[in-house]
């Protein structure tokens, strides 16, 4: 027998007792259904989720800091103190992966800008790199490149701005940030002595760029060289800083790909300092809907299970049925293979035409779900002001196939049974049977 043969018998088989098939194919059309829709459910919740948290900040970016040592509970002594110095920076420039490892410092003391009545600004931040491109951000206006004697500032530091000392019915409103570009203004430094008193100290800067909204620490930072930074907190001490026993406060690491971050990440933990990245978190989400995908494909293939009983009945009570006609097939010559081969394509054939209609209705659920949705979530959006959601339900271009192969199979393993049982028949035995 042929494998056409084989097909056209089946259909053949099948057709002849469409009511029953077909009350038979809806148990597994839910099944797929099922599977289809909240395989798609838990996707698209992951999407959004990624979506929405690939805005906390740069993911290829790592922040490292100085391990402290904590105390030993036990003992009470203290911990291996780890500081950033120059060293560190040479060996984790070694990492495979790494892009860039620039130090950074803040200022020690109060320091603000002026610029004609009006004062304010952000943290004032020294940072090792000529070119801040290296932190991954774009500008908005002017250049990235720090020389001494400039300063690069995030788009909401001139929102911060303020006139201390306003007039009788003045009100002055903050610059746009392109209006401070090459502009001098005064860098007021504070720092308090022992005995409490206030000093101050200004220098003259020129801004030489402003960073475009990264919605991350670089938006409200007022970016000098390191060099200044350090001469000034060296002003605010009273000492010189010495790298080797004080070392930096940290560092930022840039990864060449998102995909190195977490290695990355944790071979500078390894060398015994503090490190994070926020896609560690990101990852961490991401794990969680990857398990939510997994319970939700488990429910609907519970639903598949209860389909494959049903599919098992019906083709126990098929063989009862046609055992007279299984006599005659094997009369004619039909082998025990050939009888198998014909039961087997039945059930697997019930199983097939369940998971297409299943899969049909489960994208088409899909997308009545997906539109009603995000209707609904872009109304919350506008209530509290977070951006709204791109995607509900989104389903992956393997679902479909996986869901149609599944449901295949269980049809095909549901009729094992009694496929074996119709294949095993005795043809004298079955020829009597009334």
């Amino acid at each position: 027998m042929g494998i056409l043969d084989l097909l056209s018998l089946v259909w053949e088989n099948l057709t002849r007792r469409k009511g029953r098939v077909a009350l038979t194919a809806v148990g597994v059309i839910i099944g797929t259904a099922a599977v289809v829709l909240l395989v798609s459910l838990g996707n698209g919740l992951q999407q959004n989720a990624a979506s929405q948290l690939g805005g906390i900040g740069d993911l290829t970016k790592i922040q490292v800091w100085p391990n402290w040592g904590e105390p030993n509970p036990e003992t009470g002594e203290p911990g291996t103190t780890t500081v950033i110095t120059d060293q560190t920076i040479a060996d984790i420039q070694a990492l495979p992966g790494v892009t860039a490892v620039i130090a950074q410092e803040y200022f020690q003391g109060w320091g603000f800008i002026s610029v004609d009545r009006l004062e304010g600004g952000g943290q004032l931040v020294g940072i090792g790199t000529d070119d801040l491109s290296n932190l991954g951000v774009k500008a908005q206006a002017g250049t990235l490149q720090l020389e001494r004697g400039t300063m690069i500032i995030g788009s909401a530091v001139p929102q911060n701005l303020y006139n201390p000392r306003p007039r009788p019915g003045e009100s002055l409103e903050p610059p746009a940030a392109e209006e401070l570009l090459d502009k001098q203004v005064s860098l007021v430094l504070v720092k308090w002595n022992n005995d409490g008193t206030e000093t101050r100290k200004t220098v003259r800067v020129r801004i030489a760029g402003v960073i475009a909204e990264a919605r991350d620490e670089p938006d409200w930072s007022m970016y000098i060289s390191l060099p200044e930074m350090a001469g000034y907190n060296t002003w605010v001490q009273g000492k010189p800083i010495n790298r080797d026993e004080v070392g930096y406060p940290g560092l930022v690491v840039r990864a060449a790909s998102i995909e190195n971050v977490i290695d990355i990440t944790d071979q500078i933990v390894a060398l015994g300092y503090q490190a994070y990245s926020p896609q560690s978190f990101v990852q961490g989400i991401s794990g969680f809907y990857t398990i939510l995908q997994i319970i939700f494909g488990g429910v609907g293939a519970i639903a598949l299970l209860v389909a494959a009983i049903g599919i098992a009945n019906t083709m126990a009570m098929a063989i009862l049925e046609r055992t007279r006609e299984i006599g005659l097939m094997k009369a004619v010559g039909a082998t025990n293979r050939h009888v198998l081969a014909v039961f087997l394509g039945e059930s697997a054939g019930i199983g097939f035409l369940g998971g297409l209609g299943g899969v049909l209705l489960g994208w088409g659920l899909g997308q009545v779900v997906n539109v009603l949705a995000l209707a609904y979530l872009a109304g919350q959006s506008v209530e509290t002001g977070a951006p709204p959601p791109s995607v509900a339900v989104a389903t992956p271009t393997w679902l479909p196939v996986f869901a149609l192969i599944f449901a295949t199979i269980v049809g095909l393993i549901s009729g094992l049974y009694p496929a074996l049982g119709a294949a095993t028949l005795s043809p004298i035995k079955a020829l009597k049977y009334e």
